[in-house]
């Protein structure tokens, strides 16, 4: 055994990782049913073995279920490990085993990527050759130059969901070769997103993750496989020392603060990089197996509300603390925004995996005062069928709103019975979000994000392409309600592009005129195609590229940047209350129209809806005109309440060079009626105060 070269004290059970003192770094970890604990030091990241290996004493280094040591003469950038040895007993949910190299669960930083091997961690055997390592890190020892997380805006947020490896993976982005698909790679690219004029940017999974959980020759690119809560991934860091991760993730986001642009994380704390119980042990399992996962009646088996495994026993009292320490951390000292929840529902189950009415860790999130200021987004469901939306437990929570995407999908695909469904998306989803506990805010409306179609393919492709995914395209949504619009896949036919094309700004206008918060995806504002895979997680290639170059649609890119210039400036999008509806009795926020104003028709076989939209008080009316029908249709224009004149921002029917700048630009709309031509929607404004 190496000789151990520090000098060392019991330390203490808290705070839990290691933490670095004047005297050294104090190790703690819980481990409950361990009888053997080894803290392992290491000289490099990819050093084959151990410099030393220090056995603690349960007489000296144990304070109830928590193991701990300090030692001296250790700074950041120490590699460690530990190995922990027990029962091995999976029909009583024990899965000690002592020949394999763990990672601290509170560790701040992971390396060794370059000699891990995910299979090595499965089997018996030492894998200390192989392993994952953690780093002592300092997070005080950063300059933020007086950087905080942004404040909550009184404007609403425009989400743009990317990925970080992705958004700077081409060589068309213009950016030096070590710095595509990095953090500093996005933080150059700061001003592409505020010129956009998003006002957040959510994050794929930056927690460490393992890029080997995927078929053979395969990788995993999303990263909805993690590795440890608190680490950044080491592989979007252009810096390769051990500390580089941290420092260049907080460069990033100091960056993008500049640019006025929020940060979420989409964190995944409901499963975990080590699978089923064929899975390799990793880490949680390797330390108290039954505190950190969801087990069945036959406790060798894991309870699977993911399909990816394993799920997160994210209501027991260790792994709580866990999931808070570690969003505390991001925020505190990461700087982060806000959060993203992936399968949100999972984190609502109990140790037993039925629901919870009053799930302890959403309201411990939802109502932490050290959380307070921070974005909080839900997806709310899991894999098991557990479907949430308007009622996850917990305070706080936006919602992924999966009902807008399908409504809107379905509508603009002209399928019949949308009409109101469709209505209640645009006024932000009271129906299903009940504004005892909500706000229009929390709705998160989107029709495309990293899971499904693009935007590109959702026009393009009637059925998804997945084959390239190796699992004979049984993978990914069937119900995608797309429209191919003519032709399946790639196409020179002139009608059907220009159709598309149409049909792609008619999904933004929808998205952006509703009330909620809009969430872009990345590449749908350039017409990123994935070629029909609406699953590509484990694809390293372009199909999770943004595509900077040539191929690039211009145009598109255009029009969503001047709509979201316009979407700003009509005020009852920006204010966040319940619009009132225009009823006999009064004058409301929004009023409804068909093809005749103030007459909506309801009838399955309406494809025609029109609505205006005012703040008693502010200047400026919005008219919105969509006819989703296959034939052309004549709306018959309403008058505008300050009686002046409707001016035609957009039709998405028209070439976008034929519109405007800004609304001042616009000419006046003399006629009463307006022809709308097929898959359609035209934008109106209009304002007393405007000149010309």
């Amino acid at each position: 055994m190496p000789t151990y070269r520090f000098p060392n004290t019991p330390g203490r059970p808290a705070p839990l990782g290691a933490t670095c003192l004047p005297q050294g770094v104090n190790f703690s970890v819980f481990a409950k049913d361990a009888r053997a604990v080894s803290l392992l030091l290491f000289d490099s990241p990819s050093a084959p073995r151990p410099s030393a290996v220090l056995e603690l004493d349960p007489a000296r280094n144990r304070t109830s279920y928590y193991w701990h040591i300090l030692v001296g003469g250790l700074e950041p950038g120490q590699v460690y490990a530990w190995r922990v040895d027990g029962p091995y007993r999976p029909s009583a949910g024990h899965l000690y085993r002592g020949d394999k190299v763990l990672l601290d669960p509170y560790g701040l930083a992971v390396t060794g990527q370059d000699i891990y091997d995910r299979q090595a961690a499965r089997g018996p055997g030492d894998n200390a050759h192989c392993c994952l390592r953690s780093v002592v890190v300092d997070p005080d020892d950063y300059d933020w130059e007086d950087d905080q997380p942004l404040p909550r805006d009184q404007q609403r947020e425009i989400i743009y969901e990317l990925h970080v490896g992705g958004f700077t993976a081409e060589a068309a982005c213009g950016l030096a070769p070590g710095l595509r698909g990095t953090y500093a790679g996005l933080a150059a690219k700061a001003p592409y997103l505020k010129n956009l004029g998003v006002t957040a940017v959510e994050l794929m999974p930056v927690h460490e993750f393992d890029v080997q959980d995927a078929p053979e020759g395969r990788r995993n690119v999303w990263g909805y496989s993690s590795l440890s809560f608190f680490a950044p991934h080491s592989a979007y860091s252009s810096d390769r020392n051990p500390l580089g991760p941290v420092r260049e993730f907080r460069d990033m986001v100091k960056a993008l603060h500049r640019a006025g642009l929020k940060v979420i994380l989409d964190v995944v704390y409901n499963h975990t990089a080590e699978g089923g119980p064929d899975g390799p042990t990793l880490c949680w399992r390797g330390f108290e197996n039954k505190a950190y996962y969801m087990l069945q009646e036959d406790m060798s088996l894991y309870a699977d509300y993911t399909g990816c495994g394993n799920t997160f026993n994210a209501n027991h009292s260790i792994a709580r603390r866990l999931i808070l320490a570690s969003l505390r951390h991001w925020v505190h000292h990461m700087h982060v925004d806000g959060f993203r929840f992936d399968l949100a529902s999972a984190l609502s189950r109990g140790e037993d995996g039925r629901p919870l009415a009053q799930a302890p860790v959403l309201w411990a999130i939802g109502s932490d005062p050290e959380l307070v200021g921070a974005t909080l987004i839900a997806e709310a469901w899991d894999a098991g069928g557990l479907y949430q939306l308007g009622s996850l437990p917990g305070d706080g929570f936006a919602q992924w709103n999966g009902a807008f995407r399908d409504d809107v999908r379905r509508f603009l695909r002209s399928d019949p019975g949308t009409i109101e469904a469709v209505m209640a998306r645009i006024v932000g989803s009271s129906d299903l979000l009940p504004p005892a506990d909500h706000l229009p805010y929390h709705s998160i409306n989107y029709v495309t994000c990293h899971d499904g179609f693009t935007l590109q393919d959702l026009v393009s492709y009637d059925h998804k392409h997945n084959e390239a995914n190796g699992e004979d395209n049984r993978d990914g949504s069937d119900s995608n309600f797309s429209w191919n619009c003519g032709v399946e896949g790639s196409t020179d036919d002139p009608a059907v592009l220009a159709l598309r094309r149409r049909q792609m700004r008619n999904f933004l206008c929808m998205m952006l005129l509703s009330h909620g918060t809009p969430m872009l995806a990345m590449g749908d504002e350039v017409g990123h195609s994935r070629r029909g895979n609406n699953n590509p997680w484990c694809q390293d290639n372009a199909l999770n590229h943004l595509e900077w170059g040539p191929d690039r649609d211009g145009a598109l890119l255009r029009f969503t940047r001047q709509l979201i210039a316009f979407s700003k400036r009509v005020p009852a999008l920006q204010r966040n209350r319940w619009w009132t509806a225009t009823s006999p009795e009064q004058q409301g926020e929004i009023t409804w129209h068909g093809l005749e104003p103030g007459k909506p028709d309801w009838s399955d076989q309406s494809r025609q809806l029109a609505w205006t939209l005012s703040l008693p008080g502010q200047p400026g009316e919005l008219l919105v005109l969509a006819n989703a029908g296959p034939q052309e249709a004549r709306f018959t224009l309403p008058p505008s309440r300050d009686g002046s004149a409707w001016r035609l921002i957009f039709n998405t029917a028209n070439d976008l060079a034929e519109f405007p700048e800004l609304p001042e630009q616009a000419t006046a709309f003399p006629e009463p009626t307006m022809s709308q031509p097929a898959h359609s929607i035209s934008i109106l404004w209009s304002d007393a105060q405007l000149k010309g």
